[in-house]
């Protein structure tokens, strides 16, 4: 199991698989089994039972799971999905691209 660079509410770009270039919103992160649901990415089919919330039933998109392994998280300066490194700042731990320097999550 790797280390997780990635966290919820990131943005980042696919760099393999069939979503390739494509990019969104991390939704949730499965550090246990390296997976993350990414908004607009990797739709699956689900089929919902008749309910009260849902009188009709039918078929719906939901995302599915990516690999993390496929994605990167995706820099808005330097417009490509780039590595993390870390940079202590006011006494914390600040994650900043490794290309340009610009800060994540502040």
């Amino acid at each position: 199991m790797s280390k997780v660079r990635i966290r919820k509410n990131d943005t980042v770009i696919a760099v393999s698989g069939n979503y390739a270039g494509q990019t969104g919103k991390v939704m949730q992160v499965f550090p246990a089994r390296g997976r993350a649901v990414v908004e607009g990415l990797a739709l699956i089919k689900k089929t919902l039972r008749k309910s009260q919330d849902n009188p009709q039933g039918g078929i719906v998109d939901k995302e599915g799971t990516i690999n993390l392994s496929n994605l990167m998280l995706y820099c808005p300066q330097c417009k490509k999905g780039v590595r993390v490194g870390h940079t202590r700042e006011a006494g914390r731990s600040i994650r900043a691209c490794r290309a340009c320097g610009h800060a994540f999550g502040t």
